[in-house]
């Protein structure tokens, strides 16, 4: 099976050696995404807005491949603290609708360039 790489200029340029995301067959493998924003590089300020960022980022790497939000199997999102996890249930309601894709969330140390959010996505096209 071959695999695509996509890139979209509306989402983050990587920050190190991994892609925005890899389609292979009809699967499509999102990179992590925390709140940078795509034109400034540059980190959101507060949790939610970093929040929106992380999805709005998803979803313009989702359509780059060729889908959308919508077609998310499964959600990683990681969370430098875990008392926000009801904010991101409101905001993630924002972007998703019923059936829910499979979602775990997890708390960890830090993140990278200091985000308080970050999130991954496994998408099903077709």
């Amino acid at each position: 099976m071959s695999k695509q790489i996509i890139a979209t200029p509306s989402a983050p340029a990587a920050i190190g050696t991994y892609s925005q995301a890899v389609k292979a067959g009809n699967t499509v493998y999102l990179s992590g995404q925390i709140g940078l924003d795509p034109v400034s590089m540059q980190l959101v300020d507060g949790f939610e807005a970093q929040t929106v960022r992380v999805f709005e980022n998803l979803k313009a790497v989702a359509e780059a491949a060729g889908g959308s939000l919508a077609d998310a199997v499964k959600l990683n999102i990681y969370l430098t603290d875990l008392a926000n996890f009801a904010k991101v249930n409101e905001v993630m309601a924002r972007y998703f609708s019923e059936p829910y894709p499979a979602r775990a969330a997890v708390g960890v140390k830090e993140l990278p360039r200091g985000a308080v959010v970050e999130a991954d996505a496994i998408l099903v096209i077709g």
